[in-house]
């Protein structure tokens, strides 16, 4: 699957490979319908799978997910990906018809005990659009709590995707492989329009402990505003070439270019965000687009860094994972965040980035079919490998854009 972008619309379209892959039976579709960007995750069954299997005994794999039991049948196929623009949801609307989505919504045509007219869906657009999703497409959206899909989503992904969490600092990145048992507990810090973060104790124990407006709608609005740029892809690469430093005011440029050694404070460390531009006689077109882009992210970046430590500070957690779409796997942005992070806890704390960091939500409406018959979901690997090396790169080639997860799940509500 590629995401392309033309005159500032995201469009997606799929190679003929993709198409084929998607001309086995769909199923399980489920929505994350945020302020910014509509999310999709559905299962497409293999091709190559002709009808059902049934395990021989209750086990588990590699991940040490159990795979069920025997009575349930076993369906091989994979996890796609897609996202939209929210205000451009009617083009969300024409993909799922095309691909008759609203057939076979919510299980597969076989199971006796569903509506295949209702899918799972969470965000705040899913109760804004739910009338536009009965009159277009005859489908009805069941609608999940979105904190739960959140956590939901992301529990899925450390337990059973391989070299789905990694750390990145100073153009490296180490992927991450950890250990269930020692899970919990963690802060999750969901970066979307604006910021939410989740003190995560267990499966199903978690409370929002914190937030903030400040985040990628500030981010993609501020950014529209100062640099005309039309899409939130266009800004963050935009910013690639920036320099902050033409705008922001640094230590240095306080104290003659010396350190404030006395706080630990470096020259080059920024002492307001967008500070030069009050002591300069320049209006905004005197300034590069790239390094007001630039500065605005790091700004952000910075701002979500700290407040994330001070929470992750406030409950003694020294592991807090980042997701959702501001991040993008921009190279730029984790490191921000990373040094902020690593710079506030003294190096105590370490930011986890993920590969599949903006489908969290849609992940965990997509989990929330267990009640309906989807019993149990296996990973087996990636469609992908993990990159190897990113010092060198702007950003994560990872499935956000362009892969899918093979699994197999089971159906308690199929007839034996």
């Amino acid at each position: 699957m590629q995401i392309m972008e033309k005159d500032g619309v995201v469009k997606a379209q799929f190679e003929e490979n993709e198409l084929k892959k998607l001309t086995g039976e769909v199923s399980h579709v489920a929505l994350d319908i945020g302020g910014s960007l509509i999310k999709m995750v559905f299962f497409c069954r293999d091709n190559n799978c002709s009808g059902h299997e049934h395990g021989n005994k209750s086990s588990k794999d590699t991940n040490g997910l159990t795979n069920g039991y025997s009575e349930y049948p076993v369906l091989k196929g994979k996890l796609h990906f897609l996202k939209f623009e929210t205000k451009r949801i009617n083009e969300c609307v024409e993909f799922m018809s095309s691909k008759q989505f609203q057939s076979n919504g919510g299980c597969f045509c076989k199971a006796p005990a569903c509506d295949k007219n209702i899918i799972k869906a969470t965000g705040g657009g899913a109760f804004r659009f739910a009338d536009l999703f009965k009159e277009k497409l005859g489908i009805t959206l069941d609608k999940v709590d979105e904190m739960d899909s959140l956590v939901a989503g992301v529990n899925f992904l450390l337990k059973g995707v391989t070299g789905e969490a990694f750390t990145y600092m100073d153009g490296k990145n180490e992927y991450v492989q950890i250990d269930q048992n020692d899970l919990y507990p963690y802060l999750l810090v969901n970066i979307g329009s604006g910021v939410s973060m989740i003190k995560v104790d267990g499966d199903d124990k978690f409370e929002r402990v914190s937030g903030t407006s400040v985040g990628g709608g500030t981010f993609w609005g501020l950014g529209k505003l100062l640099t005309k740029c039309k899409s939130f892809d266009e800004l963050l690469e935009l910013s690639h070439s920036g320099n902050n430093r033409v705008i922001d005011m640094l230590v240095g440029d306080i104290y003659g270019g010396t350190d404030y050694s006395k706080i630990g404070l470096t020259s080059t460390a920024i002492a307001s965000s967008f500070g030069k531009a009050v002591s300069g006689n320049k209006e905004l077109e005197d300034y590069r687009p790239e390094d007001v882009a630039r500065s605005l992210l790091r700004m952000i970046s910075n701002n979500i860094a700290q407040i994330a430590y001070l929470n992750a500070l406030r409950f003694g957690l020294k592991r807090i994972i980042f997701g959702g779409f501001f991040i993008r796997g921009h190279a730029y942005t984790m490191d921000t965040i990373s040094v902020g992070v690593d710079f506030w806890s003294k190096g105590e704390a370490k930011a986890l980035f993920l590969r599949h960091e903006g489908y969290l939500g849609a992940l965990g409406a997509f989990m929330s079919y267990k009640k309906d018959g989807l019993t149990d979901l296996i990973t087996h690997h990636s469609a992908s490998e993990p990159p190897k090396n990113l010092s060198n790169c702007s950003t994560v080639q990872d499935l956000n854009e362009n892969g899918s997860i093979e699994c197999t799940f089971q159906l308690s509500n199929w007839p034996v």
